[in-house]
């Protein structure tokens, strides 16, 4: 049932997906530790130490039956984590109790754990990122040859087109994707280590041989799919993973910040539009709105997620020789909020990229308006080509231009620039209208749109074909 009378974590409940939500939960983590200690049991006795099979196959056995009262009563009373749950553990598994975490300190357990689960967390993210960058390239492809004005300084500049903006987000979210993958493919496992990270207990263990040691850090490594063990340690993995994954998550929320505040402000310009569904209110006071709801919610996520990386930098930095228990509660509030944040923005990415909306006929009327002043040029140079003089049409261009302009910002409903260059005999041998034909103006943006596809986007999908088309419902 829920419980009314506590906080909810907005995360939780509201933003992030149930997946990832499971991937930080109390269950996955302590079913993980559970797993460690099978492996390390398991290690144990393939190099030779007195373990019986039967203890295994009991450990394997109760690997999800978890009695979390117990193990929060042990807590309360030991007052430590991991051996709350190795006693909880040993009172299921009453035969392997005597090897449980054998050989082993707590951050076999707590470090091991969280980099499966910061794979886990990355893989997921990756997947996202895939699908949302699949759905704007097909945006962009779409609508690569729609004029629409180009901002500077959000003022109106050169045209450019909606597609071609549109390859603007998708570039940023593909250099994301490098970053995710670099840190999945960098991301080691710390292995059996010890108290210092000299693996002294194990080398007891083994009665001083060093082969066996070794053989246990790549056997437990490798069960867990892990190909690569940090190169040293104190107890801990170096806490520079935590910051490097974390400016990784903090750089996608750059990124959905920029996307969701370009919607923004094509949003007041009622040029492109995020989805807005049938019954849905946009204004508890004005019933006519339709406020970008999807993109706010971006944007205040992002700035959640852009703030976490710092406490991860700070902890990286004040690590104290080989190991300080300062890092502990920092990173139980970071990590997971951080990768729950990042997934939130995925599912709002996945909900509006397939639904957004574009109004042709909305950004028609704005080149309308802006773009016979920015064809001024083109009309005088054909003017001048046809016989005319360069300075005189000049003039009359000019002074065509300024009395447009003073009959709009009058209130005039539309530019009248053409009409009275039409109806100037200077101008009498230039086909205006062809002039000024929008896509005359737009470069080389459909080329680009089309090159961008095939040398950034093309290739990801060859890499992830399992991963198109995705879309998200998004909870209120």
């Amino acid at each position: 049932m829920h419980d009314y009378d506590v906080y909810d974590n907005p995360l939780i409940v509201r933003y992030a997906s149930k997946a990832m939500a499971q991937l930080w939960s109390p269950r996955r983590k302590f079913s993980t530790w559970r797993r460690l200690w099978v492996a390390l049991a398991e290690a144990e006795r393939s190099v030779g130490l007195n373990i019986s099979s039967q203890q295994i196959d009991e450990l394997k056995a109760n690997i999800d039956q978890i009695d979390f009262a117990a193990a929060e009563a042990h807590e309360r009373r030991v007052r430590h984590d991991v051996m709350a749950h190795v006693t909880a553990y040993g009172e299921v598994a009453p035969l392997a109790k005597p090897i449980i975490h054998l050989g082993a300190t707590s951050c076999y357990v707590t470090d091991n754990a969280d980099l499966i689960m910061l794979r886990d967390g990355l893989t997921m993210i990756r997947d996202g990122l895939v699908a949302a960058i699949d759905g704007l390239a097909e945006f962009a492809l779409k609508w690569k040859d729609l004029p629409c004005l180009g901002y500077t300084h959000y003022q109106p500049a050169q045209l450019v087109t909606v597609g071609k903006r549109a390859t603007l987000w998708c570039y940023e979210f593909v250099m994301d994707l490098r970053e995710v993958e670099r840190r999945l493919n960098d991301l080691k496992f710390l292995g059996v280590k010890g108290t210092t990270g000299t693996q002294a207990s194990f080398l007891a263990l083994f009665d001083g041989d060093h082969a066996k040691v070794d053989a246990l850090d790549q056997m437990v490594a490798k069960s867990f799919g892990f190909d690569e063990i940090h190169a040293v340690s104190g107890q801990t993995y170096t806490r520079k993973v935590d910051s490097q994954i974390l400016a990784t998550l903090g750089g996608l929320g750059e990124t959905w910040h920029r996307f969701g505040s370009d919607l923004r402000l094509l949003a007041h310009e009622r040029e492109v539009e995020e989805p807005f569904e049938a019954d849905q209110i946009g204004s508890s006071a004005m019933p006519y709105k339709r406020n970008p709801m999807r993109a706010e919610r971006m944007c205040s996520i992002a700035r959640f997620l852009m703030a976490m990386p710092a406490p991860m930098a700070q902890t990286a930095a004040t690590q104290w020789l080989e190991r300080t228990l300062d890092d502990s509660a920092v990173r139980r509030l970071i990590i997971p909020q951080a990768f729950l944040a990042a997934d939130a923005l995925l599912q709002l990415s996945l909900n509006v990229i397939p639904g957004l909306v574009v109004n042709p006929a909305v950004i028609a009327r704005k080149l309308a308006d802006e773009l016979p002043f920015m064809a001024t040029e083109n009309v005088l140079m054909a003017a001048v080509r046809a016989g005319g003089d360069r300075q005189t049409l000049h003039e009359q261009i000019r002074v065509h231009s300024h009395a447009a302009g003073a009959r709009l910002r009058a209130g005039a409903p539309d530019n009248d620039l053409l009409q009275r260059m039409k109806t100037d005999p200077g101008f009498a041998a230039v086909d205006i209208d062809a002039v000024v034909d929008p896509k005359k103006f737009i470069g080389r943006a459909p080329e680009q749109v089309m090159a961008f596809i095939a040398n950034e986007v093309e290739p990801i999908r060859r890499r992830y074909p399992e991963i198109r088309g995705v879309q998200r419902e998004v909870r209120v």
